[in-house]
């Protein structure tokens, strides 16, 4: 694949290797070309469709409006055929799309052009498609449009998975900036460097080949979001489809056998300030408990079966940890005995910011893997 030093539209790199990533669509069209130059399966625009095309279904795990509109990340669109080619439709919105076909990568879009694009290449037979929406998109909402085949195309059904995980969390969970090879950032290199697929929800669904869902927010916490900041927090935007607050999100399908939270960071990472509701620390903490008791209270309503792993790392002198310990406590003390707290230690936090990284997101999946393996999780659940 061609590697791309900064172009035109690229902020000022610091450092070589940050030089080296790939943040615009002209290192997109030259990766493409050198794939292209390759032969193989190959990604790239096209007008439209061929005249006989006809829709193909996208089986879709995540949070998508009528109009294939989401903004939680993490979503993937997936199907299979019989044929040599596909095309999906990608609308308005700045994204990073990992196209996949039969597991394996054909490229990759950077703020592609809305509009349709064409998979080619494919040896004749039986494949399978997959689309990963990996960055984070709070400004706005980005569209699928769909897949399509052409006419000698033949639709195939998929095999729905046994298992669902559903991950719950801010900035740790939606994997910011976590492919960066420093911890100075600026915001589009935040953007550039966030690779979802590469944090620990997907990893751990990959384990088990589970559907998942990733509904999490950057600098939101339970009650209080980063340095006081302004939006809402996460258990106030989680019932909606987008993070304008318009449309509950409702799906039947969507029962998970395993729910996995990891917030309280925004919430006690940063000093309170003159103007802020707590006029203490332990205000602050008393209305943390009290809220995610209750948001875990909501989840298990609709999730009867399910098992709820809270996590927490060792940052802010622990202080995130005896919090979210707590809260588990009195979860199990009301009762629930499918409940559990996971500290997670000694992260090097050598992300965007002093995020986790790629590495830190690998040690974050193992242990939640270990833990599900000891409890019996997916063997329970199946």
């Amino acid at each position: 694949m061609a590697s791309c030093g900064p172009g035109r539209h690229t902020p000022p790199m610091k450092t070589k290797a940050q030089r080296t990533l790939i943040t615009t669509a002209a290192c997109f069209a030259l990766a493409l070309a050198s794939v292209t130059a390759l032969g193989g399966p190959r990604v790239a625009p096209v007008s439209a469709p061929p005249p006989g095309a006809k829709n193909l279904s996208a089986h879709i795990a995540g949070r998508i409006g009528d109009a294939g509109s989401y903004q939680w990340p993490g979503l993937y669109f997936e199907a299979k055929f019989e044929g040599e080619s596909v095309y999906f439709k990608t609308g308005t919105g700045d994204v990073i799309l990992h196209v996949l076909i039969d597991g394996e990568s054909v490229g990759t879009l950077v703020k592609p052009a809305p509009g349709t694009y064409l998979v080619d290449g494919l040896d004749f037979g039986t494949h399978s498609v997959r689309i990963d929406a990996v960055t984070e998109s709070q400004s706005a909402p980005d569209t699928f449009g769909g897949f399509a085949l052409p006419a000698s195309g033949k639709a195939l059904r998929m095999s729905p998975r046994k298992l669902q995980i559903e991950f719950i969390g801010d900035s740790h969970t939606v994997g910011y900036g976590n492919t960066s090879l420093s911890r100075d950032c600026s915001q589009e290199q935040v953007w550039a460097t966030t690779d979802n697929s590469l944090a620990y929800g997907p990893k751990v669904a990959r384990r088990y080949d589970a559907d998942f869902q990733v509904n999490a927010i950057s600098g939101r916490g339970i009650v209080r979001n980063y340095d006081g900041s302004a939006g809402d927090p996460l258990p106030v935007a989680y019932p909606f489809v987008l993070l304008n607050r318009a449309d509950t999100y409702d799906r039947a399908a969507w029962r998970p056998q395993i729910i996995v939270i990891a917030l309280g960071t925004n919430d006690f990472s940063t000093p309170l300030k003159a103007g802020e509701r707590w006029k203490t620390r332990e205000e602050l903490h008393a209305d943390y408990e009290a809220t995610y008791v209750k948001f875990v209270e909501d989840l298990r309503s609709r999730n009867k079966k399910a098992f709820i792993v809270l996590w927490a790392t060792d940052l802010a002198e622990h202080e995130i940890q005896q919090e979210a310990g707590k809260v588990a406590s009195i979860l199990q003390s009301k009762g629930d005995a499918r409940v559990a707290f996971l500290p997670i230690d000694g992260l090097a936090m050598t992300g965007c910011h002093w995020h986790p990284s790629v590495a830190d997101h690998d040690t974050i999946a193992d242990r939640l893997i270990r833990f599900i393996d000891g409890r019996h999780l997916v063997s329970n659940a199946r």
